[in-house]
């Protein structure tokens, strides 16, 4: 799980071979491995949400036997929350990654209660919780009632596109996307935005779905992917098709490298990854400086 950065430069090795892309297919676009018209997209990634809502946590939970849990932790750990923060998560949907900050914060005002009192937890500390999709955050609203933070004044659910966010510039500490950034039409306008409305200092931390990087793993991964998480998707959601194109679009997405080198195009400097599970997933992060 070593991290691992890259300096601007070497972007150079991945931007030929991207930008041809975009000027074979300047309005196509992926959805899984399809090509679809970029004005298809959004409708058809929503559609996908939308029907599997209800079965999120709990297909989450079944596909990854229970680490997507442990990764979101490890995301939420990197970020270093802190009580009076302003922070936005974007593809927030449930609410898992949005709960780990508030329980974060929730500890350190235990720790050193002095320093950060209930009122400045409350009015001040702000987390907002983004997703482009109502049906997602409906379910992300209702777990946060079950546990009950639901009045949490700091705790704030916004309907909004990743692409065009609708906050201030440099007015966010933090910006975190889970599992979100590979199923954009624009992956370079979602860096963008996320650079524009963090502060100086603020960090980008991004959780995604990756590429194995070793070859044994890969082979039984690819198995899995293709062979048993359709299956599993037809027998507990009943929808076998919103998975499919949940493996497929992984494999579309960029793997670590490259990556990498589009956060740093985007303006963000100390870029790093680390790899979980050989690959499996990565957590990307950058600093606006």
């Amino acid at each position: 799980m070593a991290l691992r950065t890259i300096s601007m430069n070497s972007w150079s090795k991945f931007s030929p071979m991207l930008s041809s892309a975009f000027r074979l297919h300047s309005h196509s676009t992926s959805f899984g491995f399809k090509e679809v018209h970029e004005d298809e997209k959004s409708e058809l990634v929503g559609k996908v949400f939308t029907n599997v809502a209800s079965n999120y946590d709990l297909m989450n939970d079944l596909m990854s036997a229970g680490l997507h849990r442990l990764w979101k932790d490890r995301l939420v750990s990197e970020l270093n929350p802190f009580p009076g923060m302003k922070h936005l998560d974007v593809a927030g949907g449930t609410g898992d990654v949005a709960f780990g900050i508030v329980d974060t914060i929730k500890e350190i005002k235990h720790r050193a209660i002095e320093e950060a009192s209930e009122d400045h937890f409350t009015e001040e500390t702000q987390i907002y919780v983004c997703d482009i999709n109502p049906s997602m955050l409906n379910i992300g609203k209702k777990w946060a009632i079950e546990r009950g933070l639901g009045e949490l004044p700091s705790l704030i659910w916004v309907e909004g596109d990743a692409e065009a966010l609708k906050f201030e510039d440099n007015s966010m500490d933090g910006y975190t996307i889970a599992f979100g950034i590979r199923n954009v039409t624009h992956i370079e306008k979602v860096l963008a935005e996320a650079y524009r409305v963090l502060k100086r200092g603020g960090r980008f931390l991004c959780l995604e779905l990756s590429h194995v990087e070793v070859p044994l793993l890969k082979q039984l991964y690819d198995y899995y992917s293709f062979s048993i998480i359709p299956a599993l998707g037809e027998f507990v959601a009943g929808d076998r098709e919103s998975y499919q194109y949940l493996v497929e679009s992984i494999r579309r997405f960029p793997s670590q490298e490259p990556f990498a080198s589009m956060i740093a195009d985007a303006g963000f400097q100390k870029v790093q990854y680390e790899n979980l599970v050989g690959g499996v997933v990565a957590i990307h992060s950058g600093l606006k400086v």
